[in-house]
C-alpha cells in the first residue's frame, strides 16, 4: 500500500529524474541546445572535448542531460555513457548533407548496443533556419527511422538559438518516459 501511495504522490506533485544522453556529430548544436534549455538563452560555445552535464527541469521531470562531444575520436567513447540511459536525444545538423550518412551510421551503432535497447529516441533535426537544410522528413528518411519497429522514436525540427521546436521535442520525450512506468 505504501508503494502505491508513493507512486501516486510522485505522479501528482513529485518530480522524476531521468538520465538523458545527448549525442550527435560535432557541430550539430548539442551544447547550444543544452544551454538554451538550461538557461533559456544563447551562450557562445566551443567544441566540446569530453562532456557537459546539466539538470534541466521540465514538467515535473528532472532531465540529467549528458552532452558528449561529437568529434571522431570522442565518438569511440560514447558507449561508456550508455549505462542507465532512459532517453537519447540525437542531434543532427540538417544543413550538413555531406555527413548525414555518418550521422546515420553512428546512430545505428548506438541503437544496436544492449544498454540502449530501452532508451526512447528523440531526433532533433537542428539548424532548420539555414539555407538548403533538409526537412525533418528528409532527415527521417536518411536516418531510416521508419525501420525502427521496436523502439519509441520521434523527430522534431529545431532551431537551437531561438528555441524553436525544442520544447515540442521535450514534450514528446517527457510523455514517452512517463508512459513507460
Amino acid at each position: 500500500m505504501g508503494m502505491l501511495f508513493s507512486k501516486i504522490w510522485t505522479r501528482m506533485i513529485g518530480s522524476k529524474e531521468m538520465r538523458i544522453l545527448m549525442l550527435g556529430l560535432d557541430a550539430a548544436g548539442k551544447t547550444t541546445i543544452l544551454y538554451r534549455l538550461k538557461l533559456a538563452e544563447v551562450v557562445t560555445t566551443i567544441p566540446t572535448v569530453g562532456f557537459n552535464v546539466e539538470t534541466v527541469e521540465y514538467k515535473n521531470i528532472k532531465f540529467n542531460v549528458w552532452d558528449v562531444g561529437g568529434q571522431d575520436k570522442i565518438r569511440r567513447l560514447w558507449r561508456h555513457y550508455f549505462h542507465g540511459t532512459d532517453g537519447l536525444i540525437y542531434v543532427v545538423d540538417s544543413s550538413d548533407r555531406d555527413r548525414i550518412q555518418d550521422a546515420k551510421e553512428e546512430l545505428d551503432k548506438m541503437l544496436q548496443e544492449q544498454e540502449m535497447e530501452n532508451a526512447v529516441l528523440l531526433v532533433l533535426a537542428n539548424k532548420q533556419d539555414l539555407p538548403n537544410a533538409m526537412t525533418a522528413a528528409e532527415v527521417m528518411e536518411k536516418l531510416e527511422l521508419q525501420k525502427l519497429r521496436h523502439r519509441k522514436w520521434f523527430i522534431q525540427s529545431t532551431v537551437a538559438p531561438t528555441g524553436n521546436g525544442l520544447y515540442e521535442g521535450l514534450d514528446w520525450l517527457s510523455r514517452s518516459l512517463c508512459s513507460r512506468e
